[in-house]
């Protein structure tokens, strides 16, 4: 049983301290969120939590690979991923670069791994020029090219949305970065059991949990897909003890998401965040992990 520490919501300027902290108290990884942009207005709600964007304009937003690079470079055990990274945003070989660079930061560990999703938020595709309609199939093409070019040797892919004769992208990491791929739709999960090496999920109520950890297998055996060789990221809504982790572990959870000493009214400052992780390692972890 693994967990990640979220850095939802915390001040840039914190992360390292966190990532090392993280890394005392015996998380397996930090999980980093990621939007390009807030716009001033939605042409869509935000489709969880009743439409409610539960951030505001001023949160910080810093960019995922830039910063799992400098937090990789300070720590030396702790893994890091997107949790979630919308690729079709961006060119696929400035994703690839992208990536490989922090991986190879992080060492020959293994120790990066890349959380992806299709995207929700029409505005960040408009003002980036990119089709939000076909954002779902070039996913779907771009994962399996993002593992040809992550691998540093020479590659080409000829497809709908990708197009590109030879091309060599390095440094390379030692080993191929996993792929984890979000969202609960009917497409997100087919995906996922296709194309990744897991599925990550948001934090969520426990009837959210137990809808897709019932909907999952039929997906995993679609795809001739092992579950035990298939890794299920989740967060827990609340303030779940040991029990509540041992019965989705027992469901297939493989490792959990802690958000609740994010950047909320309970935990204003930065030291009283670093004081909820540690109480809850010495809670949950020390007793779980």
């Amino acid at each position: 049983m693994k967990f990640w520490q979220s850095v939802s919501g915390w001040e840039t300027e914190q992360l390292l301290d966190v990532a090392r902290a993280a890394e005392d108290f015996g998380y397996w990884g930090i999980t980093m969120p990621s939007h390009l942009l807030y716009p001033a207005e939605l042409s869509a709600p935000y489709p969880y939590d009743g439409g409610v964007v539960p951030w505001s304009r001023t949160s910080p937003w810093p960019d995922p690979w830039v910063t799992i690079g400098a937090m990789a470079a300070a720590t030396k055990r702790i893994h890091f991923t997107t949790g979630l990274y919308v690729p079709a945003l961006h060119n696929v070989f400035d994703v690839a670069r992208l990536v490989s660079t922090a991986a190879v930061l992080g060492g020959r560990r293994n120790r990066v791994s890349l959380g992806v999703g299709a995207g929700w938020c029409a505005e960040e595709f408009k003002f980036s020029g990119v089709d939000f309609a076909t954002r779902g199939a070039r996913l779907d093409e771009m994962i399996p090219v993002l593992r040809k070019l992550m691998t540093g040797g020479l590659t080409e892919h000829h497809g709908e949305y990708f197009d590109f004769d030879l091309v060599q992208i390095t440094p390379a990491p030692a080993e191929p970065v996993p792929v984890y791929v979000g969202g609960t739709s009917e497409a997100a999960l087919r995906r996922a059991a296709r194309l990744g090496d897991g599925w990550v999920g948001r934090n969520s109520h426990e009837y959210e949990l137990d809808d897709v950890l019932a909907r999952l297998p039929r997906y995993l055996d679609e795809a001739g897909r092992d579950p035990k060789d298939f890794e299920v990221i989740v967060g827990v809504r609340g303030r779940p003890g040991p029990a509540v982790y041992e019965k989705y572990a027992a469901a297939g959870v493989t490792s959990f998401v802690c958000t609740s000493w994010a950047a909320t009214s309970r935990f204003p400052t930065q030291e009283a965040r670093l004081e909820g992780m540690q109480r809850f390692a010495d809670r949950v972890i020390a007793k779980l992990a």
